[in-house]
């Protein structure tokens, strides 16, 4: 297994089946690790590796629900998949909301469990991409003095040059090579990419 391998983490108590599941899924070709329960899994896990959780919703100690609803205050987490032999509306109505990928019923059949692991292993991809995305805007913004995130924040609210000349107290020529300035450390060309980067940036900009 490299590090960029997924690994999907099959918790659940029923020994049984998470043998069933681990054969199913290893003969699918993915890498497959199994926990007990919750508390197996964090002690296990490297955050750093992508996947995704095939997980039970009843389990002694935290349930799958606890770790789901845990797991949402964390920026690294993985997508779940609930399969569970105790499932009714209100519990994967609840499930769902809170983003998981899907909510099974045991006995699941392989190719509707497949396919969830397929869309929750894009989603995690997906995910990490865009923290990645993320990630390297922010330190581009770091690169920004005062007086440029300052431009930044007035142009992207949809205020002309003369406007925010005036807001700041200086010269309409001034605010265009701060512009300018800005674009180039963004790495942007057009005033829509500018737009873009913002609200990928919102939390960490001034209000204007």
């Amino acid at each position: 297994m490299t590090p960029s391998t997924p690994v999907i983490h099959v918790v659940d108590d029923d020994e049984s089946l998470r043998t069933a599941v681990m054969r199913l899924l290893h003969a699918a070709g993915y890498e497959v690790r199994s926990h007990a329960s919750v508390g197996e899994f964090l002690l296990a896990r490297q955050p750093d590796t992508p996947g995704c959780l095939v997980l039970d919703v009843q389990m002694p100690g935290p349930s799958g629900l606890d770790l789901q609803e845990a797991f949402c205050q964390r920026h690294d987490a993985l997508p779940i998949i609930f399969l569970t032999g105790h499932g009714d509306i209100p519990t994967s109505v609840r499930a769902m909301k809170a983003g998981a990928v899907d909510f099974l019923t045991k006995p699941v059949e392989r190719p509707v469990l497949l396919k969830a692991v397929r869309d929750a292993l894009a989603r995690d991809e997906q995910g990490r991409k865009d923290r990645e995305r993320e990630g390297t805007l922010r330190a581009r913004l770091e690169a920004l003095t005062p007086r440029e995130r300052a431009v930044f924040t007035l142009v992207t609210a949809g205020k002309a040059n003369k406007q925010i000349a005036a807001e700041l107290g200086t010269s309409e020529r001034t605010v265009k090579a701060h512009r300018a300035q800005v674009m180039e450390k963004l790495r942007v060309t057009s005033l829509a990419e500018l737009v873009h980067v913002a609200d990928r940036l919102r939390p960490h900009l001034p209000t204007p």
